[in-house]
Formats: C-alpha cells, sequence, structure tokens
C-alpha cells in the first residue's frame, strides 16, 4: 500500500482471497476495504465464511482457515460477505479464478487461458487464485505468454490479454516479495511490480498464533 501510494494511482482492484493464509486477517479486511475501489471474493474468503468446505483444502490450509475463523470480527465478516467472485471495470472483465469457474479453476496453461478468454468479451481480462503472476496474448490465431517476472512490463495494444497479477501475500513463483501489476488503460500497458518487505516479521507473528509450520516457512521462498 505504501508503494501504491507513492504512485499516481486512479483506483485499486483486488480479485480476492484477502484472509485464509496470513496472521492479520482483520487488518487485511479493513485495508482493503478503505483503499480498494472493486474487490472480488475468493476461495479462501469463502471458506472462511462457510460457504466453502474447508474438507476441500489440504491439512495446512484447513488448519490456517480455522484459525481465521475462530479470529475473523463481525465488521470483516460483513465486508467478505458483501463480495462477489467475479465483476467488470474499466475496459476489463475480472474473476477470482477465471471464467470457467470464478471461485476454483487455475489458469496456469495455454489451454486454460483461451478457455478463459473464449468466455469473455473485454480486451483485457484479469485472474488470480493459482498467486502467479502471469501475461498471456491472444490474437485471434495463437496464444503466447507465460509467467511475468518481477520488471517485466507488456505492450496491450494488440491482441487481447488475460493476466495474473500474482500475490501480494503469498507468490507461488518463486520470488518471495510481495506482486501485484499496474495498469495504464489508457497507454495500454502493464508493469508487474515486486517488493520486498520485512517476510520474517510476518514469520514471527504466523508462530506467535500456531500457524502451520509449513505455510510459514514458503513464505521466504515465494512458493
Amino acid at each position: 500500500m505504501a508503494d501504491i501510494g507513492a504512485r499516481e494511482i486512479d483506483a485499486i482492484w483486488c480479485l480476492g482471497d484477502i484472509v485464509g493464509y496470513g496472521p492479520a486477517p482483520n487488518e487485511c479486511c479493513a485495508s482493503v476495504q478503505e483503499r480498494a475501489d472493486l474487490c472480488l471474493v475468493g476461495n479462501h474468503d469463502l471458506a472462511v465464511l462457510g460457504s466453502v468446505d474447508v474438507a476441500d483444502f489440504n491439512l495446512e490450509a484447513a488448519l490456517a482457515t480455522t484459525w481465521t475463523q475462530k479470529t475473523l470480527g463481525a465488521e470483516a465478516r460483513a465486508f467478505l460477505e458483501g463480495l462477489e467472485p467475479a465483476g467488470r471495470a474499466e475496459g476489463a472483465e475480472l474473476f477470482h479464478a477465471s471464467p470457467v469457474d470464478p471461485v476454483w479453476d487455475y489458469v496456469l496453461t495455454a489451454e486454460g487461458a483461451l478457455a478463459s478468454l473464449q468466455r469473455t468479451t473485454e480486451l483485457l481480462v484479469l485472474v488470480g487464485h493459482s498467486h502467479v503472476p502471469l501475461a498471456i496474448s491472444f490474437d485471434g490465431e495463437e496464444v503466447a505468454g507465460g509467467v511475468a517476472p518481477g520488471g517485466s512490463e507488456r505492450d496491450l495494444s494488440a491482441g487481447r490479454w488475460l493476466l495474473n497479477p500474482g500475490s501480494v501475500g503469498q507468490p507461488r513463483d518463486g520470488d518471495p516479495r510481495a506482486a501485484y501489476l499496474l495498469l495504464d488503460l489508457g497507454k495500454r500497458r502493464a508493469e508487474f511490480i515486486r517488493i520486498e518487505y520485512p517476510i520474517e516479521r510476518t514469520q514471527e507473528a504466523m508462530r506467535g498464533h500456531g500457524l502451520p509450520k509449513g505455510l510459514v516457512e514458503r513464505l521466504a521462498h515465494g512458493l
């Protein structure tokens, strides 16, 4: 948020999974509620609300979800309950997971990206869920692209694009830095931003709450 605040940003969009792994779910909800102009609900948010069965998660994710259910306050819960897994904004269609299934579908391949683009009409489609930053284009005949490393930029002026900003809290592309996507819809450009943050402080808080060791350790590796 500090890095975003130092830029000339017109709007903030959040693709969901605000809670479910980290040690400060109420604070995260309050920050997103205050700052985001558009926010979606993710599968972990839905699990914390009880709308998704915790049994659908692996053991570590299930344990973290159960802890979050006990920790989440009434205001944060009400905020999450008012969100949907899909939405629209200026020139873009947004999904927590994908147009195929807004809650659960993972887009990690060219085939998955094409399936999503075929179910949408806007030039820009934004997805989350996988925690892996992606930039995939479609010119009407061929699909091209893949993982988008930090610092990379894309010219969006030609064809249609599916983009995943990566994850602020638990990136999974081998880069532990927080990830977000900077869009200039006027110039049709995208920049994948990575930000250093004190991972050890988050890890210490997670240990203090008794969250699973595997979730604590993976933060340092971006996995």
